[in-house]
């Protein structure tokens, strides 16, 4: 399995129209960081300090703000000792699956599942096993005990959903952190979304269980909240011994997280709330209006789920997914990524990144997508 974005952004060579592409493909934030981080970056990078390593766990102050961040949004106990800073939430997920498992183990992985998930599993020969859905594509546990042998390590979720955006509820997630407990597993949840969900209610209650660190992984960018994916820092929030192994893992690939990212956190997470906040309503007004201009299926295209800054989309015709995928770029200016990135047959299915556009491009998509003739 390879990386879809660079695969679709090749596509980008074949337009032959004039006008605008609308590059919905790639899930990075469009707008600029809030001011107070932009200047702590900019008075960062005259310290000489600033280019050596940061301590391997992370800096002291960013594990700490974060860690209060997240007992104030769940309500639950989470300290500094709890986070392991990392360079960013795809290395938070590698180095955490590494730690748990190697080749022949096996972890259970939603359906359709991250890309970056799957590639790094294929890498190390873990095989992901898919969770059965129910309506709304939504996670079965009490269907994922079957699932569970000698060779399971770990479940794995992803709320809100890439790529499909759907957040799955705290009940359903105390249920496979039961399923989790009840097997000795860890249950890995890669909340990288979660201040964009439909909701300010806490994205679970497992912080709550005062032995949550026996079972949960939680992991975290600050990409999407802080609008600074190249700066990459994420987070592992676990207990010692998986947060232990990891570490070791991240000393060899990285050695620490850039200090000059998590400067830019410990600003954005101190002084930023309410900037946060706005960024995460004005998506929610894009998704809005995306939901809005998917409701008539222009050109056929159905709206199967969307949250976060993903529309799951179904494509009409017969054509294989790389196939539309190409058509869209050269008929219609419109560059997504491929369904058959997140699973395992072609659904016809495309992600289709909303959060990317403005709402004058976002109709403008609807647009070129009522364009489609089968």
């Amino acid at each position: 399995m390879t990386s879809p974005i660079s695969a679709a952004h090749a596509l980008v060579h074949h337009q032959v129209n004039t006008r605008p592409l609308l590059d919905v493909s790639q899930a990075a934030p469009s707008y600029p960081p809030p001011p107070v981080v932009i200047d702590a970056i900019a008075a960062a990078a005259s310290d000489p300090s600033v280019a050596t390593y940061a301590p391997q766990p992370g800096l002291p102050a960013l594990r700490s703000a974060f860690a209060a961040d997240l007992s104030s949004a769940y309500g639950g106990e989470v300290v500094a000792d709890d986070v392991l800073i990392t360079a960013g939430c795809n290395q938070a997920f590698c180095i955490v699956a590494s730690a748990l498992a190697g080749p022949g183990d096996n972890m259970l992985v939603q359906d359709p599942f991250y890309f970056n998930h799957g590639m790094w599993l294929d890498v190390e020969e873990i095989e992901g096993r898919r969770i059965p859905n129910d309506d709304g594509l939504m996670p079965n546990a009490e269907a994922s005990a079957a699932l569970i042998d000698e060779r399971t390590t770990a479940i794995v979720l992803v709320s809100p959903g890439n790529p499909t955006g759907v957040s799955v509820p705290p009940e359903r997630i105390a249920e496979f952190a039961a399923l989790a407990k009840a097997n000795d597993l860890a249950l890995i949840i890669d909340e990288t979304y979660r201040s964009f969900r439909p909701t300010d209610a806490p994205a679970h209650t497992l912080f709550d269980d005062p032995a949550w660190r026996d079972t949960v992984i939680s992991l975290h960018s600050f990409s999407k909240d802080l609008a600074i994916p190249g700066y990459r820092v994420g987070a592992v929030v676990a207990g010692e011994p998986a947060r232990l192994e990891a570490l070791k893992i991240l000393d060899c690939v990285a050695i620490c997280a850039p200090p000059i990212g998590q400067i830019a956190c410990i600003a954005g997470l101190e002084h930023a709330t309410e900037w946060r906040r706005e960024q995460a309503e004005r998506i929610a007004i894009h998704q809005q209006r995306f939901e809005s201009v998917m409701a008539d299926r222009p050109g056929g295209f159905e709206l199967v789920a969307a949250g976060a800054y993903f529309g799951w989309v179904r494509y009409p015709g017969t054509l294989a997914t790389d196939d539309a995928l190409r058509k869209l770029v050269v008929d219609h200016d419109v560059l997504a990524i491929p369904g058959t990135a997140f699973t395992e047959e072609d659904e016809h299915m495309l992600r289709i990144s909303f959060a990317n556009l403005d709402a004058e491009q976002i109709d403008r998509l609807g647009e070129r997508l009522a364009e489609w003739s089968t």
